[in-house]
């Protein structure tokens, strides 16, 4: 129970306390649970394969409140594109849901890369109070690199 990776998370707990992030204490605090508990092998392994899908969904939902709600509708979305800025967000939007379907490959094949997008996730949540969606556009972004630098390398 208390081992190496459990020490790692109380480590991460203690850097999310004194950046005061919420998602890294709370995450931190889940995981340590879950490990006190015993069930670390019943619910470890399907948050890990999930987990990041669920929180896509997570996230999806709660950006498509606004719709849900009224309070955006086919008005709103008909005045948002007339706008130049509007066309550059849409453009964003594509360019990053490309980018991090890429980066979904990266992550299932490549665990030394995923260990250090983690690291930099961690360390843009704990220290400039960054979102943890990194791993995922982080290892999109990574692939991308990689692919420049393989075509520029042959």
């Amino acid at each position: 129970m208390f081992n190496q990776a459990f020490l790692f998370l109380a480590i991460l707990l203690g850097i999310g306390l004194m950046a005061k992030n919420q998602a890294l204490i709370i995450a931190s605090l889940f995981l340590m649970v879950i490990k006190v508990i015993g069930l670390e092998s019943k619910i470890l392994p399907t948050v890990g394969s999930k987990g990041i899908n669920w929180g896509v969904t997570i996230i999806t939902i709660a950006v498509l409140v606004p719709i849900a709600t009224g309070d955006i509708g086919f008005k709103q979305l008909g005045e948002a594109l007339k706008s130049a800025y509007a066309w550059i967000a849409l453009a964003s939007g594509i360019a990053v849901a490309i980018i991090a379907k890429n980066g979904l490959i990266l992550l299932a094949e490549d665990p030394h890369i995923t260990t250090a997008l983690v690291l930099g996730t961690i360390l843009a949540v704990s220290l400039f109070n960054g979102v943890a969606v990194g791993p995922l556009i982080g290892a999109g972004i990574a692939y991308l690199a990689m692919q420049i630098v393989k075509l520029f390398s042959s």
